[in-house]
């Protein structure tokens, strides 16, 4: 097609404002349009929603030094408020289709290891220096340069891990895979279903969501993901109002009784930048935020190289677009988390399943940071999605993400080992920043055994020391007497 023609479908399409919003985004430039971006907004959302219950969940059934709690409807607005405007400024400043929240794992740090050493303030207070340290590593180049060291192959190593990660958290929101109690006394650490068998009415509608799915994928059909969502919404609400359901885990699809209610913004800025150092000491606090930044370091590359090489987006170099931009802008979500009290914010793999529905821009974090706006007052409504109904997308996009394995040199061990170590440590450990770990010390002991340590990256050498403390940890803890 001609550009003439180009820019007459242009004039066509609409007025000139929406050209100028497309100009900026660069919705037509990368293939997409503005009904996928809107659909892959709401897809993300919905898929990552569960953070309005489970954030809340995690932080508030925790106790401080002190004996306090925080309360449950401030938590809410909090990790509501922090996912809306973080969301968007990706959006418009990143331009990338990546949302953010209340990061996962990093809010039980705060939780339960965390806050029994000190008061909520002053766990708050290291999450924020936790970011602002974030952020002057980007500052300076270095978290982007990391990112750029890294060979093309192990990133897509890293992209595949994310993708076998980002399914067993959909089978483990569904309930399909389980933990085996340790009292069983088995070796065997999970389990299909909660006895071994699959049972009960929400284990179907998230085993027909997988096959309504992955057969409107195959069919190729508009918004897939998205209406598999709201299809099984809306089957699970019938089931819950007909059967007697005993539990759906975190969200019961039943309509509420009020669909308003009022936020509560109480926690904002309730925290104490140096607070810490005076409650556990000066070397405990430099352990405990090393630990948090390389755990939020991490996760956050391998969200952004996975969702961006999904979307299509990296370079011929491997490189994410305005990476810099995006990497400031999560670390300054780091910064609002901890502000706002809802825990360290950062980016969410679950960002793939808008880009499986299409989206390839920030526009799309519009609409999903005005859905998390709409939640500060709509929460009764827009958590009725149980995790039955939104998990199978994560399933369908760990599928998508899998299929950059075969670019990947399997009878190269220097890359085919770490490759291997990054793809399966990750759903093994339940971390993404587990398995880059074990995937870097992997791909610089190869090298180093086959001669060829020159080809490290001297930004790689030093990645790998500091995981080697990341996962001796304990042991130098105890070194330490801390």
């Amino acid at each position: 097609m001609s550009e003439a023609q180009k820019t007459a479908e242009r004039q066509d399409a609409g007025p000139s404002t929406v050209t100028g919003v497309d100009r900026f985004f660069r919705i037509t430039e990368r293939g997409s349009t503005f009904g996928r971006e809107i659909r892959g907004g709401f897809a993300t959302f919905f898929t990552m929603a569960y953070i309005l219950v489970l954030n809340p969940l995690i932080l508030g059934s925790a106790k401080d030094k002190f004996g306090e709690q925080l309360d449950l409807v401030q938590l809410t607005t909090a990790t509501a408020l922090v996912a809306a405007v973080m969301t968007i400024v990706m959006g418009v400043g990143g331009n990338l289709p990546l949302a953010l929240a209340a990061g996962l794992g990093l809010n039980a740090v705060v939780a339960f290891q965390l806050a029994p050493l000190m008061s909520w303030d002053d766990a708050m207070g290291l999450i924020v220096l936790e970011g602002l340290l974030i952020c002057v590593l980007v500052v300076t180049g270095l978290r982007e340069a990391v990112m750029h060291a890294i060979p093309q192959q192990l990133k897509q190593a890293i992209s595949v891990g994310i993708g076998l990660f980002i399914a067993l958290i959909g089978f483990v929101d569904a309930g399909f895979v389980t933990r085996i109690p340790d009292a069983a006394n088995t070796t065997v650490p999970v389990q299909l279903g909660s006895t071994g068998t699959l049972a009960g009415w929400p284990m179907l509608v998230f085993c027909v969501g997988v096959l309504l799915t992955v057969g409107l994928l195959a069919r190729k059909v508009r918004g897939a993901i998205l209406v598999s969502i709201v299809t099984m919404t809306v089957v699970a609400l019938v089931i819950n109002a007909v059967a007697d359901v005993e539990t759906w885990g975190l969200t019961t699809p039943e309509w509420p009784d009020r669909i308003v209610d009022a936020p509560d913004f109480g926690l904002l800025g309730q925290f104490s930048l140096f607070g810490a150092f005076g409650q556990v000491g000066v070397v405990t606090v430099v352990l405990l935020v090393f630990t948090l930044v390389l755990s939020d370091f991490f996760d956050t590359m391998g969200t952004v190289v996975g969702v961006s090489a999904e979307a299509g987006l990296l370079d011929e170099d491997g490189k994410v677009p305005g990476l810099g931009k995006v990497l400031l802008i999560d670390g300054a979500a780091a910064v609002a988390g901890g502000a706002a009290s809802a825990s360290s914010a950062t980016s969410y793999i679950e960002s793939a399943a808008g880009v499986g529905e299409g989206a390839r821009t920030g526009f799309a974090n519009l609409v999903t940071g005005s859905l998390f706006g709409l939640a500060l007052f709509l929460t009764p409504l827009l958590t009725i999605v149980p995790l039955q109904a939104a998990a199978p997308a994560l399933v369908a996009v760990g599928f998508l993400m899998m299929t950059q394995v075969k670019h990947i040199e399997w009878d190269r061990y220097e890359i085919a080992v770490p490759a291997f170590l990054t793809i399966a440590v990750m759903p093994f450990t339940y971390s993404i920043t587990n398995g880059i770990g074990a995937g870097f010390l992997a791909y610089v002991l190869v090298k180093t055994v086959l001669g060829r340590a020159k080809e490290v990256h001297w930004l790689l050498w030093g990645a790998s020391a500091l995981f080697l403390v990341y996962f001796a940890i304990d042991p130098i803890e105890q070194l330490l007497g801390v």
